[in-house]
């Protein structure tokens, strides 16, 4: 089988709308061939180049079927976070706004990382993902991670109890479990200045 049907034969797996790179396809033949194959399936409207080395397989809308869409920014930096083995988290500002700390949603969309800082840009769409120290990036998704950065927001701050809870609330935890959260993060970061002030 041809590099041409091998990549074909791989590429028609692939979910439409979502990115992939060049580089997982080195390996079934030589690094000019993969690229003339994947210049080839371009040419022809199979693939669509959203970044340097990063493609996807143009998703028609449910609506239109004859308008395609590719990946967005944001699915491009994900992959990139993957493939580099980035943590790569939502901002503390649109935390903050999810979790009802602040009213006022963040106008760029941006990510923490542990990575470089650098953009995405997908037609008219903008990514931007900015280093930030790792600890603002520990625990992840999970409550607390979650919490530590949408309070780092706020640090020269004081948040009341009201604020809070609601933000308990959206976390899907108790008020107990809340404080109990508080009270790890603050045992953590207490020398740090990461932390507003919390009125428990």
């Amino acid at each position: 089988m041809s590099t041409q049907a091998k990549i074909e034969n791989r590429i028609k797996h692939i979910q439409k709308g979502l990115p992939f790179s060049i580089d997982s396809f080195y390996e079934v033949g030589s690094k000019a061939s993969v690229q003339q194959s994947f210049s080839r399936l371009a040419k022809k409207g199979a693939i669509a180049r959203v970044g340097r080395g990063i493609y996807c397989r143009p998703k028609p809308l449910k609506s239109i079927p004859s308008i395609k869409t590719v990946a967005s920014a944001e699915d491009v930096a994900h992959l990139w976070a993957r493939q580099n083995r980035y943590k790569l988290l939502a901002q503390g500002q649109e935390e903050a706004y999810k979790l009802g700390l602040q009213t006022q949603a963040p106008i760029i969309k941006l990510f923490w990382t542990n990575g470089p800082s650098r953009e995405f840009i997908v037609g008219k769409q903008r990514v931007k993902v900015v280093h930030v120290n790792s600890e603002l990036l520990s625990w992840g998704n999970a409550p607390e991670g979650r919490l530590l950065r949408a309070l780092s927001v706020f640090k020269n701050y004081e948040l009341p109890a009201e604020k809070l809870r609601i933000a308990f609330s959206r976390l899907k935890i108790s008020n107990l479990e809340g404080k109990q959260l508080l009270c790890k993060l603050t045992n953590r970061f207490h020398n740090n200045n990461v932390l507003p002030s919390l009125n428990l």
